[in-house]
């Protein structure tokens, strides 16, 4: 398989639960395995802490209503929430995505890290955990044994706008965990990423903490601090979290699709989401050749994630970058439309 890294890719996995999926799928009809299993045991407490990370940046936004009524955010608020949505989503696409989950390039020690750690402000999930699950997404996308397909339940209109919602976000209260040992060894036996892993609580408090305190130096009170607070702490995250979401729902239903891809998979690109995705939106391309460090390769398509990993490269921090290579991307395109 060229979608996982050699430390994974050597054979194909089982989803998570070990069972191996049923082979007489055929991309129309609900999954074998039904729906996902309501959490139980040390699961729920896994479920509890996703329902927070989940809930608490909306009730952020209603108390931002409630305080800002009438008045407009502060320039020093806007400021501070692009910051921290650049280098935590920038984190995620460059750092867990591209770097960690698909070996896109090889980073430096201290860069890998440092990535990780911005991944970890997006308050996805800890690192370890996110790739695992990403690994997986990949070796069985839209079929049994994917964590979070829009095609769970079907292609018919009911079960499509069930499987979009569960794709979205309903995924993330199952119980269906993804094994660490079998999707991610190689991160496993990472010191400094799992360090990076463990620190996952405290860094979602700095990722709070750091926009109160900013927001109170700069405005001088405890209010400005407040407000910076739920811009570029709640709001912010919000925000984050939708558009990821959207890649993994919205990107498999809606766009287009030049690219060909592998039996079932039906990853799309789609444009509105490209910026705010930092260039994830350019899903079907991704899809096509998983190891790719630019996904937007066609004319006027805006990948900033692969930007800045010329820039790192540039810089000396990132080697062996994996860019597009035309006859490869054209391979792909031809007869794509019969994927």
């Amino acid at each position: 398989m060229a979608d996982l890294p050699p430390t994974t890719a050597s054979r194909t996995p089982a989803p998570g639960s070990g069972r191996r999926p049923p082979q007489e799928y055929d991309g129309t009809q609900p999954f074998p395995d039904g729906p996902a299993k309501s959490p139980d045991g040390g699961r729920r407490l896994y479920v509890t802490v996703t329902g927070i990370i989940v809930v608490v940046p909306f009730i952020g936004l209603a108390l931002a209503i409630w305080l800002l009524w009438g008045r407009a955010v502060s320039t020093t608020d806007l400021v501070i929430a692009a910051v921290f949505y650049i280098v935590s989503g920038l984190g995620v696409t460059v750092g867990f995505h591209r770097g960690l989950t698909h070996g896109s390039y090889t980073a430096t020690p201290a860069l890998r890290v440092a990535l990780a750690v911005a991944g970890s402000l997006s308050f996805q999930g800890d690192v370890i955990d996110w790739v695992a699950t990403h690994r997986r997404h990949h070796a069985f996308t839209d079929r049994p044994g994917d964590p979070h397909s829009p095609y769970r339940y079907g292609t018919g209109l009911r079960g499509q706008l069930r499987g979009l919602a569960h794709a979205h976000i309903g995924w993330l209260f199952g119980n269906d965990p993804t094994s660490h040992e079998r999707y991610a060894p190689d991160l496993l036996a990472d010191r400094g990423i799992r360090a990076v892993d463990r620190a996952f609580p405290l860094l979602c408090l700095v990722t709070l903490g750091l926009p109160f305190l900013l927001g109170w130096a700069i405005g001088g009170s405890w209010v400005t601090g407040l407000t910076a607070l739920l811009w570029a702490g709640f709001l912010r995250i919000a925000l984050l979290h939708h558009v990821t979401w959207s890649v993994n729902s919205l990107c498999h239903v809606i766009g287009e699709r030049p690219f060909r891809t592998r039996r079932h998979d039906r990853a799309t690109n789609l444009w509105p989401l490209a910026l705010l995705s930092f260039g994830e939106s350019w899903h079907n391309l991704h899809h096509a050749d998983p190891t790719c460090a630019r996904h937007g390769v066609d004319r006027g398509q805006l990948d900033p994630s692969a930007a800045v990993i010329r820039f790192f490269e540039r810089c000396g921090w990132v080697r062996d970058v994996r860019w597009p290579d035309p006859a490869r991307l054209e391979a792909r395109r031809a007869g794509a439309d019969r994927a």
